[in-house]
């Protein structure tokens, strides 16, 4: 089997889904594709979630399992841009506030009051 290159996965960029969706993903795979991709993964990263994630689903097709459709470049997980600037401003900010009464903060290991009797 050739060595496969990034640019020449089924799944693009699926080294950066969740595993969840990754799980979603490779059930459009057919046996062939889903022994490339895990042939990628073992040369490359190793994961072991997500190999134990590929070879089920690889038995699951052996057993009889078929692929179901799906468009593999949708990515509903990249989140949309934002929409607009954040309506926080420094006016919404708490005034500074002095050393805490019970000790001064330089001298952390002192009490205020440091007195000798």
């Amino acid at each position: 089997m050739p060595s496969l290159r990034r640019d020449d996965l089924m799944i693009p960029d699926y080294e950066y889904l969740p595993l969840g969706t990754l799980q979603h993903r490779i059930r459009a795979l057919d046996q062939e594709q889903m022994r490339q991709l895990i042939a990628y993964e073992e040369a490359h990263a190793r994961r072991t979630p997500v190999l134990e994630l590929m070879y089920q689903r690889l038995r699951s097709l052996q057993e009889g399992a078929q692929p179901s459709s799906g468009d593999q470049t949708a990515a509903p997980e990249v989140p949309p841009p934002a929409s607009g600037d954040s309506p926080v401003s420094r006016a919404g900010q708490a005034p500074a506030a002095g050393p805490p009464p019970h000790g001064n903060p330089a001298q952390p290991g002192r009490a205020k009051g440091d007195r000798r009797t």
